[in-house]
């Protein structure tokens, strides 16, 4: 399916080390946008962030094990964007969830699988 003009951008904000049944959190909503054919997303570790609660979390090198910000994007059509927005109010229990409208100018698919 091509995807062009307008669609969704959705970010999810979270910690590295947030679980869903066991599982890294990240993973678990990646596989689902998956399972559910959406066009794609991507996981960004951060080096320095902080939340709600304002703990700073940070790459420096005596805090490597500290829990770090993860960001997930995805970005699809409105209605598909929609339809995983019931599974993250399931599994999302501490973060972020923002939407935005955005203009896709390109998305390629070789084929290939």
């Amino acid at each position: 399916m091509k995807l062009s003009g307008e669609a969704v951008l959705l970010r999810i904000y979270i910690g590295e080390t947030d679980k869903y049944h066991g599982k890294p959190l990240y993973e678990t909503i990646v596989l689902k946008a998956r399972e559910m054919n959406l066009r794609g997303a991507s996981v960004f570790r951060g080096i320095m962030g902080f939340g709600a609660d304002s703990h700073l979390h940070t790459a420096k090198i005596l805090r490597l094990s500290e829990d770090m910000p993860v960001l997930i994007e995805i970005v699809d059509t409105e209605d598909n964007i929609n339809r995983l927005i019931p599974f993250l109010d399931e599994t999302v229990t501490e973060g972020l969830v923002t939407r935005e409208k955005v203009n896709v100018i390109m998305y390629r698919n070789s084929g290939k699988a």
